[in-house]
């Protein structure tokens, strides 16, 4: 039986970024602390001071080379963030995290488009069966502007890419043409709820799109929102579970392993 969580805790939700390079992937994940009162300055990657890129080397280079995590809250979520390489070189770090995640949010610049490493991204997700968010950054630069981004979404991700800071009415428009059953019900009722559409995010039949600039926090509260209102809400058992993800090393060469906590607690040396 799953333990029942009060009504004042916030429900655990651990949420990866993921990006083809260059995509504003970090600068993202800066500007979700910052807008959620995590972080009282906003990092940047070109300034050498982002809160995720600690290593010497990914603050030189100004790339993500190894996944960390942050923590963050919404309105009705504990969120996990945990911020992953773009480069290609260093997919196999992105990939290692996919079994842990709640869901995902896929970076796209809005200036490039999807890229190759997108796809590639996408399939892992599928593979893997991580709910998928998206959010189209640098929507402030020139580029191909929302409606063709969309088109292209749809053509070479999904058809069920939707645009959720359209109207209500729109969006459960576009829910309801993912799924029969919600559709016949949307037919009769003229209305989706948002456990429909949770529903619908979870089982990866509706892939939510926003859009922004990280780098100028046009968005961003927006998606913050968006994954408060719609990422998956995960039951867990009360006895103790863990998933094991990362084994590392600290400066002083110590092994550091990484895992999930996916019911019940675990105590510090026990």
């Amino acid at each position: 039986m799953a333990a029942e969580q009060p009504n004042n805790i916030k429900k655990p939700l651990c949420v990866g970024l993921l990006a083809h390079v260059d995509a504003g992937k970090t600068t993202l994940s800066e500007a979700m602390l910052y807008e959620a009162g995590a972080r009282r300055t906003l990092g940047r990657v070109d300034h050498q001071d982002a809160f995720l890129d600690t290593h010497a080397l990914e603050r030189a280079r100004g790339i993500t080379i190894f996944s960390k995590q942050a923590l963050l809250e919404t309105e009705h979520r504990a969120v996990t963030l945990v911020d992953t390489p773009g480069h290609v070189d260093f997919s196999a770090e992105a990939e290692r995290i996919m079994p842990v995640l709640d869901c995902a949010v896929l970076v796209i610049s809005g200036t490039d488009g999807v890229q190759a490493h997108t796809l590639t991204l996408w399939r892992l997700l599928e593979r893997y069966q991580v709910p998928a968010f998206l959010f189209l950054n640098k929507m402030d630069l020139p580029g191909m502007g929302k409606e063709k981004l969309l088109a292209e979404l749809r053509q070479q991700l999904s058809p069920a890419c939707a645009d959720f800071t359209a109207s209500p009415e729109e969006i459960a428009e576009n829910a309801a043409m993912c799924d029969e059953a919600l559709l016949e019900n949307y037919l009769e009722t003229g209305g989706v709820t948002e456990g429909n559409l949770r529903a619908l995010i979870a089982g990866r039949k509706l892939f939510p799109c926003c859009f922004g600039s990280a780098l100028k926090l046009e968005g961003v509260g927006t998606l913050l929102d968006i994954l408060d209102k719609y990422a998956p809400e995960t039951a867990y058992p009360g006895e103790f579970a863990a998933k094991v993800y990362k084994i590392s090393r600290d400066p002083q060469g110590n092994r550091l392993t990484w895992l999930k906590v996916t019911g019940g607690s675990l105590k510090v040396r026990s």
